[in-house]
């Protein structure tokens, strides 16, 4: 069994900053890439970051300049630093992992179930 959990989520006022936390647990043998979804009302889920096992990281354009992806592996901890939030970052924010249980087992997904974000104007 895996864990994905998210924490750090809230209502901040527009310009503010958050910073979420995804903690993996359980069942791990080595993670491939980690990543920041978001879904807001009424719209598909987006990536809006990745980061893989080398540290490579990759924005959506919407938040490049705002949002840091960044990983401490010895906790199996990502984390997203959000910067000069907008009120059109409102969502839930979903963490996914890709990564293996044991050393011969294929790469999958695992999802958290996701920690809101609130920005008012």
């Amino acid at each position: 069994q895996v864990q994905l959990v998210e924490s750090g989520g809230g209502l901040v006022q527009a310009g503010g900053s958050l910073r979420l936390s995804c903690a993996a647990s359980g069942s791990i043998f080595s993670i491939n890439t980690m990543a920041w979804y978001r879904q807001a009302p009424g719209k598909q889920r987006e990536v809006v970051a990745t980061i893989t096992s080398a540290s490579s990281t990759d924005y959506a354009d919407s938040v490049k300049g705002r949002f840091t992806i960044s990983k401490d592996n010895a906790k199996n901890t990502l984390y997203l630093q959000m910067n000069s939030l907008k009120p059109e970052d409102t969502a839930v924010y979903y963490c996914k992992a890709n990564l293996r249980t044991r050393w011969n087992s294929p790469l999958r997904d695992y999802w958290g179930r996701g920690t809101q974000v609130t920005v008012s104007s």
